[in-house]
């Protein structure tokens, strides 16, 4: 993998296809989206993430990447994405200027 130059915060949002009756570990290509997750976090794309509040409404993944391009790229990928059940409402670059851990 290339030399990562830049840290970005991405919040996805539930997509129209999100079933709302069921919880994020049931729904549909669960296993699928975790695999893929785990896979860019195994390569040093994702450094972190998980959903935001209590409601499994939006989700926040801390990304190491040359660029907003090569993210969007990767991720276009994700089962999730595909179905229609996630989608990007912003994607920021983050400057860490405390700590170290990420």
């Amino acid at each position: 993998m290339s030399q990562r130059s830049a840290t970005f915060i991405i919040v996805l949002e539930r997509g129209e296809r999100w079933d709302t009756s069921r919880p994020m570990r049931q729904q549909e290509q669960w296993e699928e989206q975790l695999a893929f997750l785990e896979a860019l976090s195994d390569d040093g794309l994702i450094l972190g993430g998980g959903p935001l509040g209590e409601e499994e409404k939006r989700f926040l993944l801390v990304i190491a990447a040359e660029n907003q391009r090569a993210i969007e790229t990767r991720l276009a990928d994700a089962p999730w994405v595909r179905l229609g059940m996630w989608s990007a409402s912003s994607v920021e670059r983050w400057e860490i200027l405390l700590g170290s851990r990420l």
